[in-house]
This record gives structure tokens, C-alpha cells and sequence, in this order.
């Protein structure tokens, strides 16, 4: 493990020289080819059709059995965090920078057109995470410590049998790996520069070299999240179920006031996105067919960044929750990616959109991958300069915070399934050291492994949910049965069902 860290760390240090670059585009080239879009799609349609179409036929019930019940005071028992804990600590892996940087570099890249397919994916997404929630607390087991554990490793292992467990130990290194890009570096990059940019707003090379205020970052990104993994489940649980709501309210209210300053570019963002999702060439250039193809990849592969359908990630977070019904505890996967994609991710692409439609001076530069600076800029039509750069600032330091803790816990799962349970305090140390790595590393070469170990680690998982659709199916029809056919009734009065 320490070897491969080193690796990575050798891997992040550079700034970016056109060879190593080159190599990472062409490994994302194979990773998030053509056929990892259509495995995700297709399994995302399988799991809708084989569960009914659950997350359209079945909305209002699933908002009222995870909304309707956040703030409902359910306790825990040892070992264990509430199902509202619970979804806070999946969302606080999954609601990160990719809800603001990513948006805007797949609008940018592909096109207004990337956010219509972004939605695609959420909707498909939505299936399939019900299903990886459902089998992650349909499969899970107590650790040696007590805990709750589960996610795709126990599911492959114990729901598709033992002689599957090298995909198990797969899916766990990639996992780690994981880990140390998408929830650590990245998101402690995108605070340093978010900070850095407030501090040094001229300054717009992405190679700049480190400076006192990136060591800084990293080493309270550190102190940070080792206090906080210290604690333990119960202490992570506690900390995210106060820190997502708080830092997606800020959000949201900003991106609303610039929004509704623009409201009669409304109209016109939504038409841009409908329009481009099928003839992008006419924003981002090239032949139609190119454009097209381009404007897809970056919306989907923005999308699963962004909700991370598919990865196999968020199930370890919801394994951990004391509800016993594995549908029940479905419905938050499918509330937490509506959340993240049909609501985050559509604030900030119509923020930037209604802004570069109607705001004098902003203009967003096709071609060119853009950045959380591009929703400060927005930010800055309405509330100024200096509030939208503190705004951005605070929102960048919250969700990249919060995506660190998540993935954590990821970390710590897959290494505890590898090693044992003896091996999760080594790694949570070397995970929060590894946030003063992530600070100086450049956004460019950080994003590029970022998006090759999320290829790498959903392989594994999409097999295993796939295989195991049939448990999901059954599950889902045998819930809705009953709930369908009203409450049984002893001596003729109702009693509410388990």
C-alpha cells in the first residue's frame, strides 16, 4: 500500500508535462470508451425495467419515505448511524466539486447539450443505485469492531458466491486507489485553488507552482479528517448529517438569486440544452458527428462523477445504517442522486448558462475546460466580486470537505476487506496525509486519474448488480405487494407493517 501511494503521489507531482498528459488522456480514452457509456446505460435501463420503472411509477412514495422522514429523531443502535446519517455520508462523498467544477467543464467541453445527457444518466443512475443500496444491506455483515459493513465486495462475495471473490478484491484495490484521487487529491486541489484564487485573483495559471497558502490547505485538510475518522462511524455520521445540509442550502440560495436575476434567460438555457443535446457542433465546432459524440461523453462521464451511479461507492455509507428494510433504505440512493444531478448539478449549469446568455461581460469559453472560477465569475454579476469569490470559496471548502470524509470511509472498507481490520488506522493516516499531496497537485493531471480509477472501480460492481438484478427485483415487487394490498388487520383494525 505504501508503495502505490508513492506511485500515486509520484504521478500527481507533476505539473502537467505533455507527455504524462497525453498518457492520461489516451487511458481515459480506453477506460470511458464507447463501451463503459453503453454498459452503464444499459445496466442503469436493465435495473429501471427489471424494478418497474421505480424511480418514475414510484417518486412520490420514495419522497415521502426519505424526505417526508429525515428530521423523524430514529436512533442507532452500537455500531450503526440513522439512515439519515447514513444518506449524509453518501452524499457527502458523492455532492462534491463535480457538482460545481465538473458541471461547467462538461458544458464547456461538450457543450450546454451535456447537461440534457447528464440528466439521462442521472434518471438511469437512479436505478442503479436503488439496486446497489438494496444489495449493499441485503449483504452486508458486523465487522470485528461491531460495525455494519458492506458494499459491492460483500455483495459479490456473499450474494454471488465465494468462487467470485477475486472480483471482490478487485473492485477493493481499485477502490483504494479510488480513494486517493477522486475523494482526496482532487477535492484538496480544488479547495487550494479555490483559496488561491480568492487570495490571488489575477493569478489563472493552473501549473502555478505551490504556494504557503496550498501547504496550509492540506496540512487543516488533514488535521481534519483525521480527527474526524478517529471518532469513528458514529462520529463521521454526525459530522456530515450537519455539514451537507449547511453547504448545500449556501449554494443553492446563490445559485437562485443569480438565477432569478436572469429569469428571462430561463427559458432560453433550457432550449439551448434541449437543442444542443443533439446538434452540439453549432457551440463547440467540429463535424456533427464528433460534436455529438463529444457532447455525450462529457455529460456522461460528468454525470457519473458527479451522483456516482454505478461505482459502488455510496453502498458502503448506506451499509452502515441501522433501517432493516433493504428497499426502504433503496430509496435514499435514489433520492441522493435526484439531489445531486436533477438539483445541484442543474443549479449550477443553468447559473452559468443564464449568465453567458444574458449577463453583460460574461462569456463562457467553449473548448476550454472550465472551472468553479466560471460560477464565481456568475456569482459576481449579482453579488460582486468580493462576495462571490468568499461564497465560492466556502462552498468549494465545504463540498470538497465533505467528499473527503465519504471517501474515507470508503478507503478504509476496502482496505479493512483486503487487510483486515488491523490495516484501517495505517490507511487513515495515510490518507490524511496524502491531503497535503493533493494540495499541491494541478487540477489537469488530478482530474485525469480521477475519472481512470472510477472507470476501473465500476467494472466489477456493474457486473455484480447486474448479476444479482433478480434479488433486487424480487425485493422491490415483494415491498410494493405489500404495500400495495394496505395494512393487515388484527381484530379489525390496522396495524402498520415492518
Amino acid at each position: 500500500m505504501p508503495a502505490a501511494a508513492a506511485a500515486v503521489c509520484l504521478a500527481l507531482s507533476g505539473c502537467g508535462a505533455g507527455t504524462e498528459q497525453n498518457a492520461g488522456d489516451r487511458l481515459n480514452a480506453i477506460v470511458w470508451g464507447a463501451p463503459m457509456l453503453l454498459l452503464m446505460a444499459a445496466v442503469g435501463g436493465c435495473l429501471t425495467i427489471r424494478t418497474g420503472g421505480i424511480q418514475f411509477r414510484r417518486f412520490g412514495h420514495i419522497m415521502r419515505m426519505t424526505v417526508g422522514r429525515l428530521f423523524n429523531g430514529t436512533t442507532a443502535g452500537s455500531g450503526e448511524i440513522t439512515p439519515f446519517q447514513a444518506l449524509s455520508t453518501a452524499m457527502a462523498g458523492t455532492i462534491g466539486t463535480g457538482s460545481i467544477a465538473g458541471v461547467v467543464s462538461a458544458i464547456t467541453m461538450g457543450g450546454p447539450g451535456a447537461l440534457f445527457w447528464l440528466w439521462v444518466m442521472a434518471f438511469l443512475g437512479m436505478g442503479t443505485k436503488y439496486a446497489e443500496v438494496v444489495l449493499s444491506i441485503r449483504y452486508r455483515q458486523r465487522g470485528t469492531g461491531g460495525e455494519w459493513a458492506g458494499g459491492p465486495m460483500y455483495y459479490i462475495q456473499n450474494g454471488m458466491g465465494r468462487r467470485w471473490k477475486w472480483m471482490a478484491v478487485l473492485f477493493c484495490v481499485f477502490g483504494m486507489l479510488a480513494s486517493f484521487g477522486i475523494g482526496n487529491a482532487v477535492q484538496v486541489s480544488c479547495i487550494a485553488d479555490a483559496v488561491a484564487h480568492l487570495l490571488r485573483p489575477a493569478q489563472t495559471d493552473m501549473c502555478r507552482a505551490a504556494s504557503v497558502s496550498d501547504w496550509i490547505v492540506g496540512i487543516t485538510a488533514a488535521a481534519v479528517t483525521g480527527f474526524t475518522l478517529i471518532g469513528g462511524i458514529k462520529r463521521l455520521g454526525s459530522v456530515t448529517a450537519r455539514l451537507v445540509p449547511l453547504m448545500s442550502l449556501v449554494y443553492v440560495v446563490s445559485c437562485l438569486a443569480v438565477i432569478l436575476s436572469n429569469a428571462a434567460q430561463i427559458g432560453p438555457a433550457f432550449a439551448a440544452v434541449v437543442r444542443s443535446a443533439f446538434s452540439p457542433s453549432a457551440v463547440i465546432g467540429g463535424t456533427a458527428g464528433y460534436a455529438l459524440k463529444t457532447c455525450v461523453t462529457w455529460g456522461v462521464r460528468r454525470g457519473i462523477f458527479t451522483n456516482e451511479a454505478g461505482l459502488g461507492s455510496a453502498p458502503m455509507a448506506h451499509a452502515a445504517s441501522s433501517e432493516t428494510n433493504a428497499v426502504r433504505q433503496g430509496f435514499y440512493g435514489v433520492f441522493e442522486v435526484f439531489a445531486d444531478s436533477m438539483i445541484l448539478c442543474t443549479l449550477t449549469g443553468l447559473t452559468v448558462l443564464c449568465c453567458d446568455l444574458g449577463s453583460v461581460g460574461y462569456t463562457l469559453n467553449y473548448g476550454v475546460q472550465g472551472s468553479s472560477a466560471d460560477v464565481s465569475r456568475a456569482f459576481a454579476t449579482v453579488l460582486g466580486e468580493r462576495a462571490a469569490g468568499w461564497i465560492i470559496a466556502v462552498c468549494i471548502v465545504l463540498f470538497a470537505l465533505s467528499t473527503i470524509l465519504g471517501w474515507a470511509l470508503y478507503g478504509s472498507r476496502c482496505c479493512e476487506y483486503l487487510f483486515g481490520a488491523r490495516s484501517v488506522r495505517p490507511f487513515q493516516i495515510l490518507f490524511s496525509g496524502f491531503c497535503i499531496v493533493g494540495a499541491a497537485a494541478r487540477a489537469e493531471s488530478v482530474w485525469n486519474m480521477a475519472d481512470a480509477c472510477n472507470g476501473l472501480m465500476a467494472l466489477p460492481n456493474l457486473i455484480a448488480v447486474l448479476s444479482l438484478s433478480g434479488t433486487v427485483a424480487e425485493a422491490t415487487r415483494a415491498y410494493f405487494e405489500r404495500l400495495d394490498a394496505g395494512p393487515r388487520r388484527v381484530n379489525g383494525r390496522p396495524v402498520c407493517k415492518k
